[in-house]
């Protein structure tokens, strides 16, 4: 192998469909396998079923200790 011969591309798994899934910069939508696996996935977060966790500021500043 040269040093201009790109390195084969991978299969993984399709987050959305579990199934083989193309990881290289000819598949547009990697990790995903196809636009409808993508598509469905960016729904399920617009939809909120997936979530990150975040901790909440708190509304006061704590306390000052005594001097």
């Amino acid at each position: 192998m040269n040093s201009h011969t790109p390195a084969p591309a991978r299969t993984v798994r399709c987050p959305a469909c579990g199934g083989p899934s193309r990881y290289a910069p000819d598949n547009p939508w990697r990790p995903f396998c196809s636009q409808r696996c993508k598509l469905h996935d960016l729904g399920d977060w617009a939809n909120e079923r997936f979530r990150v966790e975040a901790q909440d500021e708190p509304d006061e500043p704590p306390a000052q200790p005594p001097h």
